[in-house]
């Protein structure tokens, strides 16, 4: 099931998940641990900043004993970048559009 738009931007929305979105999606697979530790807040912060990421499918975690493993999912960002792509045609559209209109008003 792919992941709505709406939860890709509210779940980037944040700083510190799109921090730590950006250091697992450079750095590779963290524990929650080195993330907390690199973060500047709590563990449980951590944890529950992980938790929305997760819902977002922008994240994915694994068990190991007693730790959490989190890797990023950048397959995560394509409803955002369709929503993008889709307004992006639209504003190029309505560009290309406006300066016809202005070349006209020139001659």
């Amino acid at each position: 099931m792919r992941t709505a738009p709406d939860a890709v931007f509210k779940a980037l929305a944040d700083p510190t998940r799109r921090a730590i979105f950006e250091r697992l999606s450079r750095g590779g697979e963290r524990t929650v641990r080195v993330l907390t530790d690199s973060s500047g807040v709590s563990q449980p912060a951590v944890s529950k900043h992980l938790g929305v990421l997760k819902l977002a499918g922008l994240v994915r975690n694994r068990r190991e004993g007693r730790e959490t493993h989190y890797s990023a999912q950048p397959q995560g960002l394509a409803p955002m970048i369709d929503w993008m792509s889709l307004y992006g045609a639209f504003w190029r559209d309505r560009f290309d559009r406006l300066e016809t209109l202005l070349s006209k008003m020139d001659q």
